[in-house]
């Protein structure tokens, strides 16, 4: 099952802009091979940039949790300095909402875009519309002892918890003591697709090759972060301290420009 279930997402993602792993790696090349601090080829390039692209991708998950815990009371309201705003379009390329087998088991993989890629992390869980909250394996076992509190979880307060069987990964209860086993779906963060910095050869040059090539799925704000993460990586391959010097001066003058 893809897509968002109604009223759960914006549709973001026919909005957001790829940032060019063109424009990246020029970048990368112009600032690396200022003052001869060395040449990054495209294999190297494609390594550091995967590996750059997941780091800030993880780093999603970690804003997202912070925000909620510094501003856990925040209003619906939203302008365009709203962080949380910005922070579910980042992340909206990666979320789909996929079936819980027989109700208690997790996909491990998701399709976007027509491409396969691993699940990351998880997200909402739905009983058929409705969002279910989530308590304790103990709880979840008191609540069960009241027959009177298992029936006002019934398409309007769904629960679930942690299954303590070896095959499962959750049990849902909507309206009564047994578990669910159909008509649960979960929201599933799937990993970026691998970036390519495709090329041909012509007279021994590589050239860039468009047909081919793999952007970052990243929003289009991450170019300067990217930029910055690579040549810090690269320094650090090429034990070349002032790679990684010229990253932090970069991050350095991004950093002041978001907090501005």
């Amino acid at each position: 099952m893809g897509g968002h279930p109604s009223g759960w997402s914006l549709n973001y993602k026919k909005r957001i802009m790829a940032v060019s792993v063109d424009t990246v790696y020029q970048r990368v090349l112009a600032l690396a091979n200022k003052e001869q601090r060395g040449y990054i080829t495209p294999q190297e390039f494609n390594l550091l940039a995967n590996q750059a692209q997941i780091g800030i991708f993880e780093n999603y998950f970690y804003s997202k949790n912070l925000r909620n815990r510094k501003e856990p009371n925040r209003t619906n309201e939203t302008d365009e300095t709203d962080i949380d705003e910005l922070l579910a379009r980042k992340l909206s390329p990666f979320s789909i909402f996929q079936t819980v087998t027989s109700g208690t088991t997790f996909p491990v993989n998701g399709t976007i875009s027509s491409v396969a890629r691993p699940v990351f992390q998880y997200g909402v869980v739905l009983s058929g519309n409705e969002p279910c909250q989530k308590v304790s394996v103990f709880e979840a076992q008191r609540l069960k002892n009241s027959t009177r509190h298992m029936a006002t979880t019934a398409g309007r307060a769904p629960i679930y918890c942690d299954s303590r069987t070896t095959s499962e990964d959750i049990q849902v209860y909507d309206g009564g003591v047994d578990p669910v086993t159909s008509d649960v779906t979960v929201e599933c963060f799937c990993t970026p697709r691998s970036v390519e910095w495709a090329y041909v050869v012509v007279n021994n040059k590589a050239l860039f090759n468009a047909n081919t090539a793999v952007d970052f799925e990243l929003h289009i704000s991450e170019e300067d972060t990217l930029v910055s993460n690579i040549l810090a990586l690269a320094g650090i391959v090429m034990n070349n301290p002032d790679l990684t010097s010229l990253s932090f001066q970069a991050a350095s003058g991004e950093q002041q420009l978001q907090n501005q």
